[in-house]
């Protein structure tokens, strides 16, 4: 195997990791549910898809355009699942186990 495949197979297996452990410590730390790390998958993958809805080899810069919104769409859409997320645990909804409340305890008898 040629040195510069190598070295480019080495460099795409380490970002990749790296991508990997980076979304999963989003994903911990947020408490961000899997609908929103298959919605940025997709986005990784559109963005680095060579196929695109404006094309950049045709329009030069304006064809980012769609990868822009694309990128904000899923932006959004990850920071409303998060925020929903909060507001539902902190309503006293366990999100573990769909449906069910965890029980209030009583502050002034504690």
């Amino acid at each position: 195997m040629p040195d510069w495949l190598r070295t480019t197979l080495l460099i795409v297996g380490v970002l990749g990791l790296l991508v990997v452990l980076v979304l999963g410590y989003v994903m911990w730390r947020y408490r961000v549910p899997p609908r929103g790390l298959i919605a940025m998958g997709a986005a990784a993958v559109y963005l680095v898809s060579p196929i695109d809805v404006v094309p950049e080899a045709v329009l030069g810069p304006l064809g980012l355009v769609d990868d822009a919104g694309v990128t904000v769409a899923v932006v959004l859409f990850v920071y409303k699942l998060v925020k929903a997320h909060r507001l539902l645990s902190d309503g006293g909804v366990d999100l573990g186990r769909l449906g069910r409340r965890t029980p209030h305890r009583d502050r002034d008898s504690a």
